[in-house]
């Protein structure tokens, strides 16, 4: 039995029976979680399956909390757990552990070549057991009644295969399912059907007429339409009596000439691998009734992306289900001499594969293409079609007549077939790790690729999981079995040469010529944007970055952005974001440099580090008051910054660009845009600091002291050392961060700049209130007050008397500390310095509640957590929520500390912080006992 249960009410085993989940909004954040097991779910996917478009303001904080409440009831199972990865959550659990997913195992396992009836039956039989009833029942929302509606079609294809299998054997078991499934789905012809030859099978023909004509008359009143082909045969073979009905439509018995049953697909593809998502989608189209409108899936992607392989792949596998036949056609719409296939030209081909002689075929495309029509008429066929450069070039060979169902692929979007024809359209990506390195298992050999598990991994992702790069690698190992794959690994390594590696000597196959067929098909302005994206830093850029890279106006850059996600040469994952991979970035890169000339290359570079820069310092000048002056160049023509709305706003800019802003300081450093490198580094302080990155802040300074000491620029150098310092000292590192902000007081002194020294003072003090140097942290937080006085700093005045007086409580003189408290607020009010009243009231709490007057500690507290909850900083939102919590039960208000406390842990824990577990086992332990055997612990 599965552990955790969607098919039905959401419900999850544990060791000691079900486990208690929590409200529906919870239950559904794990099924959120749990369809894409294995998976990272962003947590904005999280919010959107949840809430839907219009999700409420917190709820962002609600999934941290949900996420954090889950991860303790998961530990109860033993086997399922949630845990957090770069790219989101992931519920990480074996797949057959869920029903859903079990399920949907089971049902593939049933369609394997081979197998026996019996077989089949049984293993339908116990995937649809695993159904308890309405799924996800008690949850709602778009999400969930898509996802919902799109498990039953599963269900009532499975239930019809099932029935078809047991008539075979014991009829009667089947009727029942099939009858409650008909009450359910009343105009849904394949599933009357079934019930029809089944009742019949199991000997009760009167019931099976009685069926149609309620099946007739409710088609009638509700469609205005008549039965289709199909359940008007099974009607005529009740009728006829006689021999035991099969479960499948006979052939028709009138004296008329044999048709013809194409069989045009390709060979079926060796080793195909994963695609599950993918094949279950088109699987959900063979429950259409014969008597629907002709369905056609328009199944895009990039270039080597396997669409040709799903589509023949799946073709072979459900042909039975299309039992006068499958054509096939390949219209070569990126051919790289330019010859594609011509409308008429395949429909001629058609005609042929349906043996209509010569003589009867009209002349002209429209006539051809209505006798095409007509010999389609009530026949159940798949029509692939292969490879489409645009819709027009599909129209002429879409049959008219229901029954049909036609698969398109292309590299373009064919955004027309789906307004006008109503075409399901869905995209394809590259392969998974996990998929990519089945399919170099499966074409190289188990024992070949466990051999050396970290080449495969390193191929796999060299070749950025792309279908076509792993088949030409794999083909080059298969023909050399001695050659090493830690060798082939070292030859991907080089991103300049990785291109020359996957040649495999002919166009089809050659993963440079493959993606020229796309780039030819470019205008030359979507051409030159596609070439400089090859020389952006970073793994995605945003539409208003790549409007400031090509220099463009941004209506004519969406434009051209549009053209290129067409062609399938560039993604968008999210709204507004875009991307390729890997190799697709070389091969834009390696266009750039040998079509554009240096200089234009270099303008381009100056461009977007203009452009991320100046929005960079925008956005940290919201969050409040930089440490660091910063004075950039005005920006190069064509350079457009963004402008944040406000402090949200901004952080939403940084942490959705700080990969990519990472890549910018490293990509200007290396290529000699010093300047930009430091002043980049600066300007992300701020966020380091705010969103707990202290490693990368090292990084960044660590970059940027390079890029000064180069400049000779010693303002700069004095920057980042002060920078190192700060993140060492977070990091733990004093004695190496007090080396550092020595040197940096040296260079500010050197360079009579007295804001410099008092926030290096600042930063010594802090080193030494890490290391108990309490005498020495109020001597250093006292020369800052002085010093920013000197430099007119008033806001950053009142946060250096603050840094006095939490100094002052550290060393026992609370009521001192209070009074200086007040001091600093009134210093920082009204100067903009948000993060520094935060910080005040803390000390103001902490000062209270070491007095005894809990009351105002946890009023302190409570306005401290909001302060950081609007900078955005979720370390000191969560370090005051815990010592409200504190405060709260030295008080004895046991259901205010459990909800700071349990707050406070939800984001120690999304922080990924080690503070987590030190109030993971305070809630558990401590509440209940004698408030006074909690103190309030030792801070910073």
């Amino acid at each position: 039995m599965p552990q955790l249960r969607l098919l039905g009410p959401v419900e999850l085993a544990a060791q000691a029976g079900t486990a208690e989940i929590g409200p529906p909004q919870r239950r559904a954040v794990l099924a959120a979680l749990a369809v894409d097991a294995g998976r990272p779910v962003a947590p904005d996917v999280v919010i959107r399956r949840v809430w839907g478009p219009d999700s409420p303001q917190g709820a962002r904080r609600s999934v941290y909390a949900h996420v954090a409440r889950l991860r303790t009831v998961c530990e109860g199972t033993g086997r399922i757990r949630v845990t957090r990865r770069s790219g989101g959550y992931v519920l990480e659990a074996d797949r057959d552990r869920i029903d859903v997913h079990r399920f949907r195992r089971l049902v593939g396992d049933a369609r394997g070549a081979g197998l026996p009836d019996g077989v089949r039956a049984r293993l339908l039989g116990e995937a649809l057991g695993l159904w308890r009833g309405e799924p996800l029942s008690g949850l709602d929302g778009p999400w969930v009644v898509q996802t919902r509606e799109a498990w039953r079609r599963e269900h009532l294809e499975a239930t019809v295969a099932w029935a078809r299998l047991q008539a075979l054997d014991d009829p009667a078991v089947a009727i029942g399912p099939l009858s409650a499934l008909l009450d359910e789905h009343p105009l849904t012809e394949p599933l009357a059907e079934t019930l029809m030859r089944t009742l019949y099978a199991a000997g009760r023909g009167a019931e099976a007429l009685e069926c149609y004509a309620a099946v007739r008359r409710r088609l009638s009143e509700e469609l205005g339409t008549e039965p289709g082909p199909a359940l008007r045969a099974a009607h005529q073979a009740v009728l006829r009596g006689g021999a035991p009905v099969p479960s499948r439509p006979p052939a028709s018995t009138k004296a008329t000439p044999q048709r013809v049953v194409p069989a045009q697909l390709p060979v079926a593809v060796r080793g195909f691998t994963g695609r599950t998502e993918e094949l279950a989608r088109l699987d959900a189209f063979l429950t259409t009734a014969p008597s629907a409108p002709v369905v056609i899936s328009a199944v895009s992607g990039t270039a080597g992306v396997g669409k040709t392989s799903l589509a023949v792949h799946w073709g072979h596998r459900v042909r039975k289900s299309f039992p006068d036949g499958q054509l096939y056609v390949n219209l070569r719409g990126f051919d790289p001499g330019g010859s594609s296939r011509d409308p008429a030209e395949a429909l001629r081909a058609f005609l042929d594969a349906l043996e209509v002689p010569p003589a009867r075929i009209p002349a002209g495309l429209d006539a051809q293409a209505a006798l095409y029509r007509s010999l389609l008429a009530d026949r159940r066929m798949l029509v692939v079609l292969d490879n489409a450069r645009d819709a027009d070039q599909v129209r002429p060979l879409l049959p008219g007549a229901p029954g049909c169902l036609v698969l398109v692929t292309s590299r373009n979007r064919l955004t027309s077939l789906a307004a006008v024809e109503g075409a399901h359209m869905f995209a394809i990506d590259v392969l998974s790790s996990a998929e990519a390195e089945s399919m170099l298992a499966d074409r190289l050999g188990g024992p070949r690729t466990a051999t050396d598990p970290a080449a495969v991994a390193e191929i796999t992702a060299r070749c950025a999981g792309l279908p076509l790069a792993l088949a030409v690698v794999s083909a080059r190992a298969a023909a050399q079995p001695n050659l090493p794959l830690a060798v082939l690994a070292g030859e991907l390594r080089d991103g300049n040469s990785r291109l020359d590696a996957l040649d495999a000597g002919d166009h089809a196959t050659r993963v440079r010529a493959v993606f020229s067929w796309s780039y030819k098909a470019l205008s030359p302005a979507a051409a030159r944007l596609f070439r400089l994206l090859g020389l952006h830093p970073g793994p995605d850029i945003s539409a208003p970055a790549a409007t400031s890279l090509a220099g463009e106006p941004p209506a004519r850059t969406r434009l051209l952005l549009a053209e290129l996600t067409t062609a399938h040469l560039l993604a968008e994952p999210t709204p507004g974001r875009y991307s390729f991979h890997d190799l697709l970035r070389a091969y834009a890169g390696e266009l750039a440099r040998a079509e554009d000339d240096e200089d234009g290359r270099r303008r381009a570079a100056h461009r977007i580090l203009d452009h991320y820069l100046h929005t960079a310092l925008k956005a940290q000048r919201l969050l409040g008051p930089p440490a660091d002056r910063v004075v950039p160049a005005p920006v190069r023509p064509g350079v457009l910054p963004e402008e944040p709305a406000d402090r949200d706003a901004a952080m939403t800019w940084f942490t959705a660009d700080h990969s990519v802003l990472s890549a910018a300081l490293h990509q200007a450093a290396r290529d000699g845009f010093d300047t930009h490198a430091w002043q980049l580094a600066a300007a992300l302080s701020t966020y380091h600091q705010r969103a707990v990155l202290w490693s990368e802040w090292a990084a960044a300074h660590t970059v940027a002291l390079a890029a000064a000491e180069r400049l000779g620029d010693r303002a700069a150098q004095a920057c980042a050392l002060r920078n190192i310092a700060n993140a060492q000292s977070s990091l733990g590192r004093q004695e190496d961060a007090r080396a550092r902000l020595d040197r940096a007081m040296r260079l500010y002194r050197e360079l009579g700049d007295p804001a410099g020294e008092a926030h290096t003072h600042l930063a010594l003090g802090r080193v030494s209130t890490r290391q108990e140097r309490r005498a020495e942290a109020l001597t250093h937080s006292r020369r800052a007050v002085d010093l920013f006085a000197v430099a007119g700093e008033r806001g950053w005045q009142g946060m250096a008397l603050n840094n006095v007086g939490w100094d002052h409580t550290l060393l026992g003189r609370h009521r001192q500390a209070v009074d200086l408290g007040r001091r600093a607020l009134a210093l920082l009010e009204g100067a903009g310095h948000l993060s520094g009243e935060a910080h005040t009231w803390d000390t103001l709490g902490y000062a209270h509640h070491h007095l005894g007057e809990y009351a105002q500690a946890a009023a302190c507290y409570e306005r401290a957590a909001r302060l950081f909850h609007e900078l955005g900083d979720r370390y000191f939102e969560a370090d005051i929520l815990a010592h409200l919590g504190d405060t709260l039960h030295a008080a004895r208000d046991t259901g205010s500390t459990r909800d700071a406390w349990s707050r406070s842990l939800a984001l120690f824990e999304e922080l990924g912080h080690p503070d987590a577990a030190a109030l993971r086992d305070r809630l558990q332990h401590h509440l209940g006992k004698d408030p006074a055997a909690t103190a309030l612990p030792d801070r910073d």
